[in-house]
């Protein structure tokens, strides 16, 4: 019997896509169209690299120091980003999720985990994720419920890679249509948001040359179906690729070191990163969800690529 790193591995298949989901952690090992990559993910020997395809909860990106305040009570999360000293992308990036739900055809998954208290996080959710392929590409659905008897902080976060294949960094033409950008310390977290500077705005749709961005954007005009907003990975040779997010993810973040031409650790690809809040939300509230006893939260996003069509 072989073990995989990322554990169980489940398969969806619709037409000419099809993803992976796997155990370790609930998110997304690969996606393909036409056996071709749409996502920069990872080999079913590898352990996950750069949190590609992760699902972040309870919450994405950073919390300084790994310390917070919740309800008069101090808390210290035990530091996973030794460099900048920070408690990064939430608790259940390594947790065993478990298959709780497919379809008939396999085109639709549903996987779940319970998030116990641990050092640092003194709460009980449920936590869900629903992915689907359809004629629209990949959509996926993220569920939160306190299960517990006290309120409970939470955020919601995903780490999906685009793949750029043979086109090179520079060329990848980018759109991002927000208002704002969040600014930050040299700790990564942020001192406020400010209107996107000229180097960082994308709303036009402009390849990247030679710009580098780790940006968390907000302000974002949705006009995609439903409301949803729609950032777009182009100039790629195997066609354009959308990453767009639902009501309740108000923030994206834009990862492209990972794209490099050379010297990356795996598929290149940058990241689009859909969240319903910023970096060290458990101290500045911004985008914080608030959870009461017996309350649930979900949202979703999805990721369209245009030769699908």
């Amino acid at each position: 019997m072989s073990t995989f790193p990322s554990g169980e591995q489940w398969t969806l298949r619709s037409g000419r896509q099809e993803a992976t989901v796997v155990e370790v952690g609930g998110g997304l090992r690969t996606y393909t169209l036409d056996g071709v990559d749409v996502l920069a993910g990872y080999a079913a020997d590898e352990v996950c690299l750069s949190g590609r395809g992760q699902v972040l909860m309870p919450w994405p990106n950073r919390i300084r120091d790994g310390r917070y305040g919740f309800a008069g009570v101090d808390h210290q999360l035990a530091i996973t980003e030794v460099p900048l000293s920070n408690s990064n992308h939430g608790l259940v990036r390594w947790l065993p999720w478990q298959l709780h739900w497919h379809s008939d055809d396999w085109s639709a998954l549903t996987v779940r985990t319970r998030l116990h208290p641990s050092p640092g996080w003194d709460w009980t959710l449920d936590l869900s994720v629903n992915y689907v392929l359809d004629d629209d590409g990949l959509t996926v659905s993220a569920h939160a419920a306190n299960v517990g008897d006290v309120p409970a902080p939470f955020g919601y976060g995903a780490h999906p890679y685009i793949a750029l294949g043979e086109t090179r960094l520079a060329d990848v033409v980018l759109t991002v249509p927000a208002e704002r950008e969040v600014l930050v310390d040299d700790q990564m977290i942020p001192t406020g948001t400010a209107p996107v500077r000229t180097e960082m705005d994308f709303r036009a749709g402009r390849a990247l040359g030679g710009t580098s961005l780790d940006t968390a954007y907000t302000d974002l005009e949705r006009t995609g179906r439903d409301g949803a907003w729609e950032v777009v990975v182009g100039g790629l040779a195997t066609g354009d690729v959308t990453v767009w997010g639902g009501v309740g993810l108000d923030w994206a973040q834009v990862f492209t070191a990972k794209g490099a031409d050379s010297g990356v650790d795996g598929t290149r690809g940058i990241a689009v990163e859909p969240m319903s809040c910023p970096s060290n939300a458990f101290n500045s509230g911004d985008g914080l969800v608030v959870l009461e006893p017996g309350q649930s939260w979900s949202a979703a996003w999805g990721i369209a690529p245009a030769a699908l069509g």
